[in-house]
């Protein structure tokens, strides 16, 4: 079973640059193209919400929240849209590279640690 949901997460995962090539779209409305940005961010991303260190749950991310996020993301997105651009994917070869994205990604992370550690510090430094 957990080799079958793999098998469907990467099918789902190739897909990706669909997406990516569809936010970009003028047809595609601005909540799609907020949410598709965050979902190729998320899935291109080095960092993953949950690492994949921490047992069975380290896949969880992988195998339901990225997959998931681009169901709906690709049903956001007008048919023609994504049929058009699935044509388009078949021609790039790898991970599109957007260094802005990435480099807001992980401003992102960073402020969220130092967020978390200035709490942390906060609540237990009395």
């Amino acid at each position: 079973m957990l080799q079958k949901l793999k098998q469907t997460a990467k099918r789902l995962k190739s897909n990706l640059i669909v997406l990516y090539l569809s936010y970009r779209d003028p047809r595609v409305k601005w909540y799609a193209k907020l949410f598709t940005l965050c979902v190729v961010a998320y899935a291109f991303s080095p960092i993953d919400l949950i690492p994949d260190f921490i047992p069975i749950l380290g896949y969880v991310d992988d195998l339901i929240i990225v997959p998931l996020g681009i169901v709906l993301a690709l049903k956001m997105i007008p048919g023609d849209v994504i049929e058009e651009n699935k044509a388009r994917a078949q021609e790039i070869q790898g991970k599109p590279k957007n260094w802005l994205t990435a480099a807001l990604f992980i401003i992102v992370w960073i402020l969220l640690a130092i967020w978390i550690a200035s709490y942390v510090y906060k609540k237990f430094s009395h």
